[in-house]
């Protein structure tokens, strides 16, 4: 079992949370705690805005409890009346993401039936609010998330393992079976890949400098994903078309696979080239190879499309095609992050001694 920075968070907002509302003598500090629970975000940046979100919950949670006790009593049938109605309000709000939090304050200020009514309630709102707070300081102070190491260990590793198959397919290699669920799990890597992207692009910057950087990263990060999803999208036509190739002739299978070593070779070098294994000028050869190829690969998918029916193979030839120009266009993004930021460390350079 590994405990990852999330579950680690959460702990530790909730015993703040507890602690602070037994120290300030809270009654029923629990509330504390669940609401800690709730208020715990991914980022920072999404805490913040969890921040807001919560407050306002908070509050038309508590004057709904308030307003309903006051003028129809503590009667089981009124607070689910008043919890509908908070759902609904926050439903009109855009504030689905709190609406479990402004219920929590609703029962916990209509279920007390004793005198003082009003100071018990705002005592409830506080102790939930207490626990928001919690959470978003502890978000905010320990150990923030580093998103661009995962989305790059990430990227790497779903484009390792594309890359792979690939090279098996292209030799006819691989079990038919064996491949298709193993693209269905890529596909669904590649799911999370996108939301890890979402993840990094929501992290904010406070310098005008590392602004810069940080949009030119996330172009940088968006092509590397897109390109890796064209090798998938190559992988699966590949895979589709897999007994039409293998009755092609030899001299167009190798043509493909030629093209095809050259580009994932290319795709390899590319992810080194960006943490800084590789020089910036060490690519040329493999570019004007991969040029080579594809002109190989037009000419010799023309000359057999000309003695028969092969329009099928079309889309494979086209999706090597595109592939290699998102390939392109990664490594013209690299050339120019690395002139304009050729000083700044890049936290993926300790991945790769890791």
């Amino acid at each position: 079992m590994k405990l990852g920075a999330r579950i680690l968070k959460t702990g530790i907002a909730v015993t703040l949370a507890l602690f602070l509302a037994t120290l300030l003598k809270l009654p029923s500090p629990v509330f504390a705690g669940i609401s800690a629970v709730f208020a715990m975000q991914p980022t920072i940046y999404r805490s913040y805005l969890s921040l807001i979100e919560q407050v306002q919950a908070n509050v038309i949670g508590a004057i709904f409890a308030i307003v309903g006790v006051l003028l129809f009593g503590h009667d089981p049938f009124i607070i689910g009346l008043t919890a509908m109605l908070v759902i609904a309000l926050c439903l009109k709000m855009r504030l689905e993401s709190t609406i479990s939090i402004a219920l929590v304050t609703v029962i916990a200020i209509m279920e007390y039936t004793e005198d003082q009514f009003i100071d018990f309630a705002i005592i409830r709102f506080s102790t939930i609010m207490l626990g928001v707070l919690a959470a978003f300081f502890v978000n905010l102070i320990f150990l923030p998330p580093k998103y661009e190491k995962k989305l790059y260990y990430q990227i790497a590793e779903n484009t390792e393992n594309i890359l792979k198959w690939i090279r098996v397919n292209t030799r006819h290699a691989s079990e038919h079976h064996i491949l298709k669920n193993d693209i269905e799990k890529m596909k669904e890597n590649m799911t999370k890949l996108e939301h890890l992207y979402l993840m990094y692009k929501e992290e904010r910057n406070y310098f005008q400098k590392n602004r810069f950087q940080k949009s030119r990263k996330l172009v940088l990060y968006r092509q590397m994903i897109i390109v890796t999803n064209r090798a998938l999208n190559t992988l699966k036509i590949l895979h589709r078309l897999e007994n039409e190739l293998y009755h092609m002739p030899a001299e167009f299978q190798q043509t493909i696979r030629s093209q095809l070593d050259c580009l994932l070779y290319y795709h390899e070098q590319m992810l080194l080239k960006f943490i800084g294994k590789i020089k910036c000028q060490s690519d040329s050869e493999i570019v004007n190879e991969a040029c080579n190829e594809k002109k190989r690969l037009i000419e010799a998918f023309y000359k057999y499309s000309q003695q028969g029916n092969e329009y099928h193979l079309f889309s494979l030839v086209g999706a090597i095609i595109d592939y290699g120009e998102q390939l392109d266009h990664l490594d013209k993004l690299i050339e120019s992050f690395q002139h304009y930021h050729k000083d700044d460390s890049l936290p993926t350079k300790d991945l790769a001694n890791e």
